[in-house]
């Protein structure tokens, strides 16, 4: 089987970027974690509350969770732009080959 081939020479720019999902899926982690240790360090069980209610542990650790953890994700983003926007003004040319081969039919 007689082959054909096309080389095609071309340039391109390559940057490197931060993976965005890891730092968001961190800075949420990082949120969690900052939720545990304040609800483990402050204790809210022993004094009332304005309106008078007491809330367990669990649920001061929900509470603060959620808003610990929205603030991670936000951080966590932010940290991976500023480096997007640092590291990725580094770019580097390189030289890319492409080679594409045809396959004729026998005339058989």
């Amino acid at each position: 089987m007689p082959e054909q081939t096309s080389t095609t020479v071309t340039e391109g720019r390559v940057r490197r970027v931060p993976r965005y999902g890891v730092f968001l899926v961190m800075g949420g982690a990082l949120g969690v974690l900052t939720a545990a240790i304040l609800t483990l360090t402050f204790d809210g069980i022993a004094e009332p509350s304005e309106i008078g209610v007491t809330y367990s542990q669990s649920q001061v650790f929900g509470f603060l969770m959620l808003y610990c953890a929205a603030g991670g994700v936000m951080l966590g983003a932010i940290v991976a732009l500023i480096l997007d926007k640092t590291v990725g003004r580094r770019t580097h040319t390189v030289t890319m080959t492409t080679e594409k081969v045809i396959e004729q039919p026998d005339a058989a």
